[in-house]
């Protein structure tokens, strides 16, 4: 073999060696972009799978929250209403507490304007009266007359009310026995005297003695509440009562009084 032929042998294995190494270069390269291919595949699905295990894990917190949300509510409804029944109780209780002092004042004494004066205070106080008048039952005439009043200013004629049994709602409450409520105030002091906010009887048993009326509430009150039918129950029994006790009470002071002045008289003269 010539030298020329060994040139051009040497320069075809050359070229084939050439296009071989280009052929693995680009295998090569084709390789390189599957791996990288697959390590993207590969690191998508890791992602994939990590968002799913995230997005698992942000729903069970969401439940989670959602169950607080709804249990956060369920103890704020509790607390709500451990909060008006307290507030509830407390009220009750310082009702409770003011129709015992009521009582006990009513009782407290035996002379006949102090305790008017008293059923006033609670009217006025407890009740919150504006216009209001306490009648008392003359059962010679069966005529009813006002002996203590409040309000005249906002309720003309209150102090000068007077009726008889059995006419009209003011007579038909003290005929019956039975209270008589609009429970609602009506403004301008429309209400006439003959139609009251509220009438109340007092009474021992079932013997009416007297009323107490009353025409227009104070200003912040616009109604009659629960512990108003209260003092009106209490009032109804413990203040006839005592109103009745301390007026037979005066009436023997003043006959021990007279006596007592007679006999002061005799032995003067003796």
């Amino acid at each position: 073999m010539s030298e020329e032929q060994k040139a051009e042998k040497f320069l075809e294995l050359f070229s084939r060696g050439k296009e071989f190494t280009e052929e693995l270069l680009r295998e090569n390269q084709k390789l390189r972009f599957r791996l990288a291919s697959l390590e993207t595949e590969q690191a998508a699905g890791a992602t994939s799978e990590e968002v799913m295990r995230l997005r698992a894990e942000i729903q069970q917190l969401t439940d989670e929250n959602r169950r607080m949300g709804m249990r956060f509510k369920e103890v704020e409804e509790e607390n709500k209403d451990f909060a008006n029944r307290y507030i509830e109780i407390e009220e009750q209780n310082n009702n409770l507490a003011n129709l015992y002092v009521a009582s006990y004042q009513l009782h407290s004494t035996l002379d006949f304007k102090e305790v008017i004066q008293i059923v006033q205070e609670i009217v006025i106080n407890l009740v919150g009266a504006e216009a209001f008048s306490i009648l008392l039952l003359d059962e010679k005439t069966n005529e009813l007359k006002s002996i203590a009043s409040e309000g005249e200013d906002v309720m003309p004629g209150v102090a000068q009310l007077s009726t008889r049994l059995g006419e009209g709602i003011l007579g038909t409450v003290a005929k019956t026995g039975e209270s008589y409520y609009i429970n609602q105030d009506v403004e301008g002091g429309s209400l006439a005297l003959d139609k009251p906010l509220a009438a109340v009887p007092l009474k021992i048993k079932e013997h009416v003695i007297g009323l107490i009326v009353i025409y227009k509430l104070l200003q912040q009150k616009d109604s009659f509440s629960a512990v108003d039918y209260e003092l009106f129950s209490l009032l109804a029994a413990h203040a006839a009562t005592a109103i009745f006790s301390s007026k037979l009470y005066s009436q023997s002071e003043r006959k021990l009084n007279t006596i007592q002045s007679f006999l002061d008289l005799l032995t003067t003269s003796s």
